[in-house]
C-alpha cells in the first residue's frame, strides 16, 4: 500500500506538516517496506488553488491514503473521488504516524476537518465551526 504524509522535512524524522495543500514535502511510503519517496510540494506558494494541485499531485502518484494534520474541502473531494483515504488530526514524525497507520492506530474520515484557505494568511480565524 502507498501512503503519503505531509512533512515539512524530505525525510522520515520531519515533522508532520499541518497543512495538506500548502505541505513542504509528500513522503510516500511503501508500508511493506517502509521506502519512501521525498516529493517536494511545488503548490506550497501557490496564490490559490493549492489544495486541488495538491490532491491531484498525490493522486498522480497512485496512493491509496493520506496522512495529514488537516485537509479542506476542495482537496478532500479531490482525493475522494479518488478513492484515497484521508486521515486528519495526525502529528509528530512522519514515520512515525505511518508506523501507527499501519498498527490500525488511526483511521480515515469521512469530511475535512478545516475550512478552505485553512494555512494562508486568509485562514486567520477560521477553523471547524467559524465562518470565513
Amino acid at each position: 500500500m502507498k501512503v503519503a504524509v505531509t512533512a515539512k522535512g524530505s525525510n522520515p524524522d520531519a515533522a508532520v506538516d499541518p497543512r495538506f495543500g500548502r505541505c513542504s514535502f509528500f513522503l510516500i511510503f511503501d508500508t511493506d517496506t517502509m521506502a519512501y519517496e521525498a516529493l517536494e510540494n511545488s503548490n506550497a506558494q501557490a496564490g490559490g488553488g493549492a489544495g486541488i494541485s495538491s490532491a491531484q499531485l498525490v493522486v498522480d502518484h497512485g496512493v491509496d491514503c493520506v496522512l495529514t494534520g488537516n485537509c479542506g474541502p476542495k482537496a478532500f473531494r479531490v482525493l475522494a473521488e479518488a478513492d484515497i483515504d484521508v486521515v486528519v488530526g495526525c502529528s509528530g514524525r512522519a514515520g512515525d504516524v505511518v508506523a501507527q497507520y499501519k498498527n490500525g492506530a488511526l483511521s480515515a474520515t469521512s469530511q475535512p476537518n478545516v475550512n478552505s484557505h485553512f494555512g494562508t494568511s486568509a485562514s486567520v480565524g477560521v477553523g471547524p465551526g467559524t465562518q470565513e
